[in-house]
């Protein structure tokens, strides 16, 4: 027996008692019916997964089924209908009907009346990604490692019937016996206990598509934070990480999250899929994560340092998390009733994503766990950062068609100036308030106004702000955020007793931290250069040196990447009077320079408290950032 045909059981007995009546599969429409879908992850073949899509019967001479071309979250048209492969639709008889294909994800099916069902084969997408150009971001991506996982991002698997959205789903997965399932999705128990077997359940394509799915050899841990259930699952191809290993720091940063929220409680369970990439093999290298509703997906390397893996999870799941609040309780239409082949985007990506990242930045300084200094540099980060974009951009009409040009390569700047347009609307309602309320408290309210299942009027929602909080806000977003003109930050700052200040900072003589002032040929190793487009430090400055030079000799030793390294060891002995002598080529011309190194200094920005403000301007200060 093949393995569509297992199914609901009671769905097909009713379907064998109606035929016996002459009553057919008709009364079983898709209108009352679940679309069953069945997913076999033990017969692999050519690295593709076979699903079947069993749906109620249609009253219509033509359906279209479609695999979206964008999912919320990410933003872009990915066309996850280019993964599959020998698409059927087959009658009640075993054949084969006519079939059109419309694009890249849809799918025309003629003689809709005698559809039994749909068979078509799934390619993953952390395979190819080295060889498409605008490859699928990792965490929204697919992957098929027969026996050891399967990352079911499931809209790169399962598709839906227009017009048919709503309908529930049953989706039965025919799995390795070693591996288990982590997802927020329903299990079910329409299926006997079987260890090869999992049954799932969703009220709508929506909650299908939200619920990702990771199948993996046992590595979870879970814990409560204050009535929420967390799973964290972690695949590790080379076994070098255990859940185990990050769940000290996943409970103290998500219990001071759920701190930071107070009672806001829109999920009881959250599951974070971590997959950790081999860098040595074909596989995902776009790291990150996409949220979901209840669950997060995470790709990282599997090569990180467990100190860079704590704190790259921290930085992302933080982010991640915080979508529980928006747009999970407070979101439109548009993205209540998501159109994954032909998209209206909301123009309030402020706030999906720029309220959330400046949550995740804001926790951490109320919650103590970085310093208010930490904190200043992260939002002086993000002025920087923000500045690669356009910065007169309406941030409104840019959300609204970031699908489309000039908009999209601007879409990165949403965790940039979206946060920073939360900073200041923050410290706007902490001064009106006189420090009684902030972005949190008006998230709080929103969340009370709208809820999970309550989407608002896209073009409404800054009137219901206004309507909440101070003129003041009103005029910002006509300004800042609708208009185009750019924020003056030192204003904002001002309000709370801070300035911006240009300071000297020590630094090393090639290395900033971690962050080289150098660089090398990716074709030719014995070529290295010292950066360009950076700010260098008192030590290339002092002697000349320029971005783009590329060092020949050090102390008469020719350079190369091996050979400076033993340099840049020495250098931590070095004293300021230290004499050094270099040649470097620049424009083809070789140019020879000698001085002492000096003490290496660097150029930074600063956020500074001012002066001789006055205590309710302090009072102010320490209600944004510790209230």
């Amino acid at each position: 027996m093949k393995f569509f045909m297992k199914k609901n059981v009671l769905i097909v007995v009713l379907a064998l008692l109606l035929n016996a009546c002459g009553a057919g599969k008709a009364l079983l429409s898709i209108e009352n019916s679940p679309v069953i879908i069945s997913i076999d992850l033990i017969n692999i073949v050519d690295d593709k997964v076979q699903v079947v899509v069993d749906p109620g019967a249609f009253s219509t001479s033509t359906v279209v089924f479609r695999i979206p071309k964008t999912v919320p979250g990410t933003y872009s048209s990915d066309n996850y209908g280019k993964y599959i492969e020998a698409f059927k639709a087959i009658d009640y008889k075993g054949n084969v009907l006519e079939s059109t294909k419309l694009d890249d994800n849809s799918w025309s099916i003629s003689s809709a009346v005698q559809l039994d069902r749909i068979e078509y084969l799934v390619n993953d997408t952390y395979d190819t990604e080295n060889d498409v150009e605008d490859a699928v971001f990792s965490p929204a991506g697919t992957n098929i490692s027969a026996g050891s996982n399967f990352m079911l991002n499931l809209h790169g698997f399962v598709g839906y019937f227009d017009n048919f959205k709503e309908v529930p789903y049953a989706i039965n997965i025919n799995k390795p016996a070693d591996l288990v399932a982590t997802t927020s999705l329903a299990f079910t128990t329409d299926r006997k206990p079987d260890s090869q077997w999992d049954a799932f359940s969703a009220k709508r394509y929506f909650e299908v598509i939200d619920n990702p799915i990771m199948y993996a050899r046992p590595n979870t841990e879970t814990f409560e934070i204050n009535g929420i259930t967390v799973t964290l699952s972690v695949y590790s191809p080379n076994n070098v990480y255990k859940a185990s290993d990050l769940k000290e720091r996943m409970v103290s940063m998500m219990g001071a999250q759920k701190k930071f929220l107070g009672d806001v409680d829109s999920t009881k369970e959250y599951s974070i899929l971590l997959y950790m990439s081999d860098v040595n093999v074909p596989d995902a290298h776009g790291y990150g994560a996409l949220e979901h509703h209840t669950s997060t997906v995470v790709v990282l390397p599997e090569a990180m340092d467990i100190g860079r893996l704590e704190q790259a999870m921290v930085d992302v799941v933080s982010h991640e998390f915080f979508h529980i609040v928006t747009p999970l309780s407070v979101h439109s239409k548009e993205i209540q009733y998501f159109d994954f082949n032909d998209p209206k985007m909301s123009e309030h990506l402020w706030m999906y994503e720029g309220t959330t990242e400046y949550f995740a930045n804001l926790f951490q300084i109320q919650q103590g766990l970085i310093t208010e200094e930490d904190f200043y540099e992260r939002m002086l980060g993000k002025i920087t950062n923000s500045k690669f974009y356009d910065d007169s951009m309406s941030f409104t009409k840019m959300s609204k068609n970031i699908l489309e040009q000039p908009y999209e390569p601007n879409y990165a700047n949403v965790y940039e100036k979206g946060a920073l347009i939360n900073m200041c609307l923050d410290i706007i309602l902490r001064e009106k308030s006189n420090g009684e309320k902030g972005m949190l408290w008006l998230m709080k309210e929103l969340s009370k106004k709208y809820g999970t299942d309550v989407p608002f009027e896209d073009a409404a929602l800054f009137g219901e702000i206004i309507s909440m909080t101070y003129p003041e806000v009103g005029t910002f977003f006509n300004k800042h955020v609708i208009g185009t003109t750019p924020i003056d930050y030192d204003e904002y700052f001002a309000k709370v007793g801070l300035a911006t200040k240009e300071v000297e900072e020590a630094t090393g003589y090639f290395f900033d931290g971690q962050v080289p002032y150098m660089d090398v040929d990716v074709q030719n190793d014995s070529v290295v250069f010292i950066r360009k487009n950076i700010t260098l430090n008192s030590f290339f400055d002092d002697l000349k040196l320029k971005g783009g030079d590329i060092f020949r000799t050090i102390n008469g030793k020719d350079i190369n990447l091996e050979s400076l390294r033993p340099i840049i060891g020495e250098s931590f002995g070095w004293t300021p009077e230290t004499v050094v002598n270099m040649t470097v080529e620049r424009d083809g011309e070789l140019i020879s320079v000698e001085g002492p190194v000096g003490k290496p200094v660097k150029k930074a920005t600063k956020v500074v408290a001012l002066e001789g403000v006055s205590q309710e301007i302090v009072k102010l200060r320490n209600a944004w950032l510790k209230n």
